[in-house]
């Protein structure tokens, strides 16, 4: 599948100024804040520009950082991964592969199998459920 390839004018038009603060601008949510930092439900959790699927909900866990967070993604070639050194931080930047909308960050100090924490803006995330909408169960 070819690279999602828009105008920033384009993005500006289907995101929120908050999404696209955070997705196209690299920019991050206050921890604690977002919409699914807390969330249990069960789904797949997709990239909020693009649709690509990124994480499953049976790989988020409670960090205790304030941002949704996973110990592994869906696959090894949904996410692309970039040094970070903004705000006298290394780091390790993620985003998604299809779209190049920035993610958050994967650090090392997650839980077990992998050891990972891919620590995501709740803004750059979409989750596609299983259950109706109050939209759907209404004619």
């Amino acid at each position: 599948m070819a690279k999602v390839n828009k105008t920033d004018r384009e993005w500006q038009r289907e995101l929120s100024a908050e999404e696209y603060r955070i997705t196209r601008q690299k920019g991050t949510e206050a921890p604690f804040t977002g919409k699914y930092w807390n969330s249990h439900q069960s789904g797949i959790y997709t990239c909020r520009c693009c649709g690509t699927e990124l994480f499953a909900s049976d790989a988020k866990y409670d960090s205790g950082c304030g941002w949704p967070s996973f110990f592994k993604a869906l696959n090894n070639t949904v996410i692309e991964e970039h040094e970070d050194l903004s705000h006298g931080m290394d780091r390790v930047e993620i985003v998604c592969h299809q779209c190049d909308a920035h993610l958050g960050h994967v650090f090392e100090d997650g839980p077990q199998p992998t050891g990972l924490r891919y620590c995501v803006n709740s803004a750059s995330l979409e989750l596609k459920t299983q259950q109706k909408s109050d939209e759907d169960t209404y004619p």
